[in-house]
Order: structure tokens, then sequence, then C-alpha cells
């Protein structure tokens, strides 16, 4: 088996499974748990991964909130139809955007999105790519509120999902991502607060999700394929308390692969995490030599992406496709609005 060759991580996806809309309440969603110590697989809901946690144990969250970063506008000279799409904001007025159709946006191009806000294009880079400024009254996020839109993964057809309330986590709380860390979805306020009340300690760290996310690997040889960079925040805090935990013998269980990226980021060759503010282009596959975490919570992604990838470092190439297959045998949903997997080292 070539760890390498991204058709490795290729399986077989009905359509239908892919899902549309989430299930409610947010932890009435399925869960499969992988147990790799004694190589068991139970079939759950997610209310039940309370039931995995101990007291003392970690539970590591992204509090990343989804902003409206999608917009559609007019050129102001031709009154020619583009989207906008917000990657990065490099300052208060600048921001790194993703263009549709990109060859109608040359430096110098003035964009409006109804009355309040403007953006003119200062830089072109590939891929559609271009850095614009935008232009403004106020606070940027109102202004977004009004004129922007949520950013939907591509397989999600409903609109109805179209709102930032259903499309972020109960504990979102630091304006950034382009999309959700779908990991999270799951939590209900009622459920975080049990686990809590277990003696379990939950953990903030951040990492705004960009587009990148869904980004296909396009070179057959994954070792060629260019890592999409993000922004981490981990404080000393709670460093602190994940390095205390580590040291105490208690499971460490990351939510999502945006809270993996942060912890085997912020984290030495010995384990033990240090606070960083940064951007990281970490890709993790197999063969990784992991530092911090012992469970993952995510949920089931895309054949040959980076994030099955980075499932398949966690257990393996082997063990990560025969659960995969025995999600489509068993009619799990799928991918961002999906059903959820907790896997334990």
């Amino acid at each position: 088996m070539d760890i390498y060759n991204k058709e490795t991580y290729f399986y077989e996806l009905p359509q239908e499974l892919i899902a549309q809309e989430p299930i409610e309440p947010r932890d009435h969603s399925r869960l499969m748990v992988y147990n790799s110590k004694k190589d068991e697989v139970n079939h759950r809901h997610f209310y039940d991964v309370i039931d995995y946690l101990n007291k003392g144990d970690v539970l590591v969250v992204n509090n990343t909130k989804v902003v409206p970063a999608r917009l559609f506008g007019v050129k102001v000279d031709t009154g020619a139809k583009v989207e906008v799409f917000i990657l990065k904001r490099l300052d208060l007025e600048r921001a790194e955007v993703l263009c549709k159709p990109a060859k109608r946006l040359k430096v110098g191009t003035v964009v409006t999105f109804g009355d309040t806000l403007q953006c003119e294009v200062l830089e072109e880079h590939d891929g559609g790519i271009r850095i614009v400024k935008f232009i403004y009254e106020g606070v940027f996020e109102e202004v977004l509120l009004k004129v922007g839109n949520v950013p939907l993964p591509h397989y999600i057809k409903n609109e109805k999902y179209n709102n930032l309330e259903r499309y972020n986590t109960v504990y979102s709380k630091t304006n950034g991502s382009a999309a959700a860390p779908t990991a999270g979805l799951h939590f209900t306020t009622e459920l975080m607060q049990k686990i809590a009340d277990k003696g379990v300690i939950i953990a903030n760290v951040l990492l705004h999700v960009g587009l990148g996310t869904f980004r296909p690997v396009s070179e057959s040889n994954i070792l060629n394929h260019d890592m999409h960079s993000e922004y981490i925040e981990i404080s000393a805090e709670t460093c602190d308390v994940i390095n205390q935990a580590k040291a105490s013998g208690n499971k460490v269980v990351a939510v999502g692969t945006t809270s993996v990226r942060v912890l085997e980021t912020a984290a030495d060759d010995n384990g033990v995490l240090h606070p960083i503010t940064t951007n990281t282009n970490i890709f993790i596959y197999p063969g990784y030599k992991w530092k911090v975490v012992d469970g993952l919570i995510t949920n089931f992604h895309l054949p040959e992406s980076t994030l099955i990838m980075l499932v398949s470092a966690f257990l393996s190439i082997e063990k990560t496709l025969e659960l995969y297959n025995l999600a489509v045998k068993e009619k799990y949903r799928f991918f961002s609005f999906g059903d959820s997997t907790l896997l334990l080292r």
C-alpha cells in the first residue's frame, strides 16, 4: 500500500449518504465509536459521547465563529456579476479573497455589494486569489451581517441552512472562519454542561477555518500537495491545563481536525504544549508521530482529502477505510451535516 498515493485514500460513497440537512436536536446524530486498543466498534448516538469521557480528561474545542464571507456583487464599471469569497482578513481594510469569475477582476477593479460595502482589487494571484481593499463605514463584521452569505460547502444544496446560527457551534466565539469546524456542530449547550459537570475539562483553542479545508488533493503524490495555511491561537492557560492532564495520565480528546492542527502545531517533540499565535500549514498523514492527541471526534470526510489522510494517520489507512466502508454499509450520513465518529487510540 502506497501511503503517498492519493488514490490509496479513495472509497466509494453513494451520493444519497451526503447529508443535506442536520439532525435535530444537534446531539441526536449517530456516533461511530472505535477503540483501537480493543479493536472494537460501537454504534451509538452523539449524546452518548459523555460515556467515553472521564473526570480529568480534556475536551479541546475550536471556538472560531463563521462569518458570512460569501459576497455577491457587481463591477462598478460594467455591471457584470461577480462572487467574492473572503478567505482571510489581512488588516482592517485588506483581505485575501477568492473570486469568480477571476478573469473579470483585474487590479483597479471596483466591486460594489449593495449600498454599504465596496472593494477594490489591489493584487492578482493564481487560482482566482486576489488581495482587495474593502471600503465601508462602521464595523466590518456588522456590515457583513447585512450583505454577506453563509459559506455552505458546495455539496449542500439546501439554501434553508444559509443561516449562521445552525452553521456555527454552540460555543463559537471569535469571528473569522470561512467554514464551520463541523465536528463541533453536534454539541448542544446542555451536553456541554453535562460533560463539564462530570469533571471533564473543556479547553478552548482557535483556528480560523479556510476554504483550503475543502480543496481536493490534485497531485498523485500527496507530498507534492500545497497544504493550506490557517490562523491559530492557543493560550498559556490552555497549554497548562492540557500539559497537566497529560502528565496525570488523562486523555486529551480533540473535537475536529482543526483542534488537532492547533495542538500538534503547538507541541514540541516531547509532547509539551507552548502558547502560540501564528499560521499553521501542518499536513498530517500516515507516518506522523503523534504528540498530544489521544482521542478524536470528527465527521466522515471526503475521499482523497487531507482530512481522511489525517484520520488514517491517527488509526491506519486499512482501519480507516474499513470503518468508512462500514459506515457506508450502515448508512451513516457523511460530511458537514453528517454523523460523527469518536476515535480512541
